[in-house]
C-alpha cells in the first residue's frame, strides 16, 4: 500500500494505492501551505492537514497507519526556506507512526503524475510555476522564484500582466480593448481606479486572488483582444524556456529526445498549451511532448512506490490508468 501526498495552496490531495495499480481510497483536505498568504500556524498546520487527510484514507480503505508500505508527501514550499525543512521532514513522522516517507517539494508530485515517474521533465503552471526533471536518479528545480520577481508564465503572472494592460488602456497609453470590459466588469468597478482599492486593500495583493484573474485573459483574447492574446502566447514560450533550462542543467545531450509534460490550471489555456508546443518544436533540441498520464496526487502515489524499490509494474499502470486517466484540464496543480 502506497500513499501520495499531493499539497497546494487551496487544497492537499491524499491517494492510497496498491501494488495491483488499484486505487484504495482518496482524500481531500485544506491547503498544506503554511507561510506567506496561507499562513496558519506554521509547520504544525501541516500536521493536523496530514492528520485529517491521512486518517480519512487509512479508514476508507480499512488499514491502519502502519500498513502503508512507503509514503510520498509533496509539499508546497518545502525547501524555500532552509530552516523549516528539518521540522518538515519530521512532520509525516509524527501522523503516519513510522519513518516509511519522504517528504519534498509538491513540484515533484506534478511531474510523476504526468510522465509516470520516468526521466524527462515536468512544467508545472498554476498560482506559480516552476520545472521539475529527472534523470538518472538526479533531479533538479527551474524557475519558481515567487510571484514577486518570477514565476513567468504562471496564472499570476498573467493576470499581473493583463493589470498593467489594463491600466495602460485607461490611460490612453495602449488602445482599449476587450480586456478593459471584461475586468470591469468581473471586478465591477465604479471607475477604473478602484482596481487600486480592489487588489492592494480588499484582496491585499493576495496572489491567489490575482492569480484568479487569469481565465479572464483567455476570455478577453477570445473576444479579439490582441494584447490579451499576447500576453497568453508569451507565457507559453516563457514555460517552454524554463522546460530548456531543466534540460540543459539535467545534461541531456543535444541529440536526445527528452520526454515532456505539464501539469497546472494554466494548461486549461489552449492558447497557452498552443503557444508552449510551437515554442518547443521551434527548438533546436528534440521533445516528446506529452499529454499528463495521472494526476498528481497519483503520481505521489507511484513515487512513494518506486522510492521503496517497489515500483508498479506495466500491468498495473495499465490498470491505473483505467481507473484513473485524465483529460489534462483535470490535471490541476496549485503550485507555490
Amino acid at each position: 500500500m502506497f500513499l501520495g501526498v499531493d499539497g497546494g495552496g487551496t487544497k492537499t490531495a491524499f491517494c492510497l494505492i496498491d501494488g495491483a495499480g488499484t486505487i484504495r481510497a482518496r482524500a481531500l483536505a485544506e491547503g498544506a501551505y503554511y507561510f506567506g498568504d496561507n499562513a496558519t500556524g506554521g509547520v504544525d498546520h501541516v500536521v493536523r492537514v496530514l492528520e485529517e487527510g491521512i486518517g480519512a484514507v487509512t479508514e476508507a480503505a480499512g488499514i491502519k497507519r502502519a500498513d502503508i508500505e512507503h509514503a510520498f508527501l509533496g509539499l508546497p514550499g518545502y525547501g524555500e526556506v532552509p530552516g523549516d525543512v528539518a521540522a518538515l521532514d519530521d512532520a509525516p513522522g509524527r501522523v503516519l507512526g513510522h519513518q516509511r516517507y519522504a517528504s519534498d517539494n509538491d513540484m515533484i508530485c506534478g511531474w510523476a503524475g504526468s510522465l509516470g515517474a520516468v526521466d524527462g521533465i515536468n512544467v508545472i503552471s498554476g498560482t506559480g510555476s516552476m520545472t521539475y526533471g529527472e534523470r538518472h536518479g538526479r533531479g533538479v528545480r527551474t524557475g519558481g522564484w515567487s510571484e514577486l520577481f518570477s514565476d513567468e508564465g504562471s496564472a499570476y503572472w498573467i493576470a499581473a500582466r493583463a493589470l498593467n494592460v489594463f491600466s495602460r488602456m485607461s490611460d490612453g497609453r495602449l488602445p482599449e480593448g476587450p480586456l478593459a470590459g471584461v475586468l470591469r466588469r468581473h471586478l465591477a468597478l465604479t471607475s477604473d481606479l478602484e482596481v487600486i482599492d480592489v487588489v492592494l486593500n480588499r484582496w491585499q495583493g493576495h496572489r491567489s486572488e490575482i492569480a484568479a484573474l487569469s481565465p479572464l485573459v483567455g476570455e478577453a483574447a477570445g473576444l479579439g483582444d490582441t494584447e490579451a492574446a499576447g500576453i497568453l502566447t508569451e507565457a507559453g514560450g516563457e514555460l517552454a524556456l524554463l522546460v530548456d533550462s531543466a534540460r540543459r542543467r539535467l545534461d541531456f545531450s543535444p541529440d536526445e529526445s527528452v520526454l515532456v509534460s505539464y501539469s497546472g490550471g494554466v494548461f486549461r489555456s489552449a492558447a497557452v498549451l498552443d503557444a508552449f508546443t510551437t515554442a518547443l518544436r521551434s527548438s533546436a533540441t528534440t521533445y516528446e511532448l506529452r499529454q499528463p498520464l495521472f494526476e498528481p496526487v497519483v503520481g505521489a502515489a507511484l513515487y512513494a512506490a518506486k522510492l521503496a524499490g517497489s515500483p508498479l509494474s506495466p500491468a498495473a499502470l495499465t490498470a491505473l490508468r483505467s481507473t484513473s486517466e485524465i483529460t489534462p484540464t483535470e490535471n490541476r496543480h496549485d503550485t507555490a
